[in-house]
């Protein structure tokens, strides 16, 4: 464990505060059973005449501050933790290391996902031999310690961690959960504040429940008015980063807001607040509703009618304030959202199908303008040009972003009855193994494996080149992922973000399609 760490940890928590918490907090996750997680004490929950008015995102973080360190950092207590192989086996070598136990080990969930193979055989065998031992040391760790959460690579419920948590209700209105993946911020959907870690925060985390935190800005994002039929989800969130920039929250935990957003079905809302982190936020919140409240009691089975209406009852209390105030304010039209995708190297290089590339040339901000013209040469592509109509040569329709049920039934029914273009390599990977079994009980695998798709099995795979699911030099994908940096699918591959009806749209042309456009064509 680093010193700053070490320090912390043994000047500002003793085991009773992490253990209160707990108790306080009622954390428990097991397999096969319910996660015991109530609302947070009265205390909490219970506004007070004495306190300013507060954004949604600090009545999250007072009702977890165990103590404040300074003006600007708090001891955080955090209510669930997930692990994957990838970015956990430092941190438990190094509590392991220093004799130190969990602290409360049924707060945390492990599943191996970002290196596991997608082949559609039965079990699933990991042949990469580095692979295989981190897959290995997850499971070995979660026996050492105690956690009894464990989702290997032939467990029935298996899953990508960001689809997985929330399929299992696991993460509820109000909580804080932390993962070392990046993409946390998806389960601001719920009302949770989700956010990704590092390696030395994993360890703090398994010492002690708690994280050292440093606070964050506040950004509102009202979108207004109603989303077009013939846009979705994922259009909304590239419109949203290609306005604000890849910096445009930098340092923030920003606040959905507005109609549009309201009107979002869950897993809308799941996509959009998954992306927030590449505008640089440190967190995506939507306000729990109805539809957040209704997501939970299904998904969380075994939770008793008790229990239930103590989380309802809490979730409503999760609102920003009226007089609370913001760092910054951005408003969007919703109804001027069209089908999108990417055009350069961040997701925030995004435009309009049917819109020209813009010229980086022109743009203000120096940074932006030389991000700009790099994207622009290592896809290949010119200023002016649409990106309708670009060829590609596979289509992946996967990963945390776009890989739930709504996704998969949203490409099928674009590719009913049509065939991938015969230069097109497609694969589809559900989010999880229970996302594939619901698209089997539907039908949904027999029109991907007629239309010409390669119907796989869930993890995180070519969402970032993993396991030997990787693109070729050159080769130009159309992917509902939420990264196309240079190399992110494979050296010299080209990603274009977009949407599942995009990509299945552009699988039967064999170009870039708006969705929207096929029936003419």
């Amino acid at each position: 464990m680093p010193g700053w760490v070490r320090a912390f940890s043994e000047a500002l928590l003793t085991p009773a505060d992490s253990l209160s918490l707990a108790s306080r907090n009622g954390t428990k996750i097991r397999k096969g059973e319910p996660l015991n997680m109530t609302a947070l004490s009265k205390e909490c929950s219970t506004p007070r005449a004495s306190v300013r008015p507060r954004t949604l995102y600090q009545k999250i973080v007072d009702a977890h501050t165990v103590k404040k360190i300074d003006a600007g950092t708090v001891l955080l207590y955090c209510d669930a933790h997930f692990a994957n192989e990838y970015t956990s086996p430092q941190a438990f070598a190094g509590v392991r290391d220093r004799g130190i136990p969990v602290a409360v080990p049924d707060a945390h969930l492990c599943v191996v996902d970002h290196i596991i193979p997608s082949e559609d055989v039965t079990p699933r065998v990991i042949h990469d031999h580095a692979s295989l031992v981190q897959a290995e040391t997850l499971e070995a760790n979660c026996r050492h310690f105690g956690i009894d959460a464990f989702y290997g690579p032939n467990d029935p419920d298996q899953g990508v961690e960001h689809v997985l948590m929330d399929e299992q209700g696991l993460v509820r209105p109000g909580m804080v959960v932390i993962c070392g993946d990046s993409h946390t911020t998806t389960h601001g959907a719920l009302g949770a504040l989700g956010f990704g870690i590092g390696t030395s925060e994993i360890e703090h985390i398994l010492a002690t429940q708690t994280l050292v935190y440093r606070l964050a800005g506040s950004m509102r994002i009202e979108i207004r008015g109603k989303l077009p039929s013939t846009a979705t989800p994922k259009d909304l969130a590239l419109t949203v980063l290609c306005t604000i920039s890849a910096r445009g929250a930098l340092g923030k935990v920003v606040e959905y807001t507005g109609e549009a957003v309201s009107a979002l079905p869950m897993e809308g809302r799941f996509t959009l607040c998954n992306l927030t982190v590449e505008a640089g936020a440190r967190g995506a919140l939507i306000a729990p509703d109805d539809k957040a409240i209704d997501w939970v009691k299904t998904h969380a089975e075994g939770l008793s009618e008790e229990e239930f209406e103590t989380m309802a009852a809490y979730a409503k209390t999760l609102r920003s304030d009226p007089d609370a105030e913001w760092d910054e304010s951005v408003v969007i039209d919703a109804s001027k959202v069209r089908p999108m995708t990417t055009w350069g190297t961040s997701p925030d290089q995004a435009t309009a199908l049917d819109e020209p590339i813009p010229d980086p040339e022109d743009f203000q901000d120096p940074i932006q303008r030389e991000a700009g013209k790099r994207g622009l040469e290592y896809q290949g592509l010119e200023p002016g040009r649409t990106m309708a109509g670009v060829p590609i040569q596979h289509v992946f329709i996967g990963s945390c972003t776009n890989a739930r049920l709504s996704d998969l039934r949203a490409a099928a029914a674009i590719l009913k009855g049509r065939k991938v273009h015969a230069g097109v390599r497609a694969q589809v990977m559900p989010g999880s193994m229970r996302v594939r079994r619901e698209a089997e009980a539907e039908g949904l695998d027999r029109i991907f494996k007629d239309a010409g798709f390669e119907w796989r099995k869930s993890g995180c795979t070519l969402c970032l080149a993993m396991n030997g699911d990787i693109l070729g030099d050159g080769v130009r994908c159309a992917s509902t992922t939420n990264r196309n940096f240079e190399g992110r699918q494979g050296r010299g591959a080209r990603t274009h973000l977009v949407s599942p009806e995009t990509a299945a749209a552009s699988a039967v042309m064999g170009v870039l399609t708006d969705p929207n456009t096929l029936e003419r064509l």
